[in-house]
Formats: structure tokens, C-alpha cells, sequence
């Protein structure tokens, strides 16, 4: 069966961008187990008790935002953004994506949830 995310990457991912994706994916079912997975304002996210993170692509990479971002200790120094709550992470390959630091800011994302 199909599912509505499926759809989306199916239908607006570009080819190149689709193994940043499942990557991405992967990491969130890995460390966000309990995480839903779904379309939320026509992009991929997951919920917790609130939005944990989403994925938006654009022309040049895949922007992983996280919505309490701005609340990480960003010891890896990829977080950008100029919000004062959600912060982001361009990644524009699978070989160079931040394995170890989007673990780290899945982890933090889920301990600010459950304050």
C-alpha cells in the first residue's frame, strides 16, 4: 500500500534529492520511533506531542528543519535560521549528510516534546 508521503516523494522529489529523503526518513524512524510520519502544509514531517521536524525541498538541497531548533545546543554548528524557534540544516548530498548531528538534534527535538 501507498502512502500519502510516499506519494509526495514520489511526485515532488527530485530524482537526485530521493536517497537524501529516505536517508532522513530512516534516521526519524531510528530515533523517533513513536514519531508520526505524515504530510503537514504539503511538505513531509513528524509529530510527537508537537511538530518535531520537516522536510522541505528546494532547488539546491533538502532543508531538514526542526521546530524547536532554536531551543538546541548546536554543538555541530549546522543549525541555520533566522527564526527565533525553528531552526534548519541544508543538505545537499547522501554522502555528506550529518549523520551524528541529526541524530543528536532528533534526540533533542524528542526531550523538548516531552517537557
Amino acid at each position: 500500500m501507498t502512502t500519502a508521503v510516499e506519494e509526495y516523494i514520489a511526485a515532488k522529489i527530485r530524482p537526485e534529492q530521493k536517497p537524501i529523503v529516505e536517508r532522513l526518513r530512516s534516521l526519524m524512524r531510528e530515533c523517533a520511533p513513536n514519531a508520526t510520519e505524515l504530510i503537514t502544509y504539503g511538505i513531509i514531517g513528524w509529530k510527537g506531542r508537537k511538530m518535531l521536524a520537516v522536510i522541505s525541498p528546494t532547488q539546491k538541497d533538502i532543508t531538514f528543519a526542526f521546530s524547536q531548533g532554536a531551543a538546541f545546543e548546536d554543538r555541530f554548528g549546522l543549525l541555520k535560521g533566522e527564526g527565533h524557534v525553528s531552526k534548519h540544516v541544508k543538505i545537499k548530498d547522501v554522502d555528506t549528510l550529518p549523520v551524528e548531528a541529526i541524530r543528536d538534534y532528533i534526540a533533542q527535538a524528542l526531550k523538548l516534546d516531552e517537557a
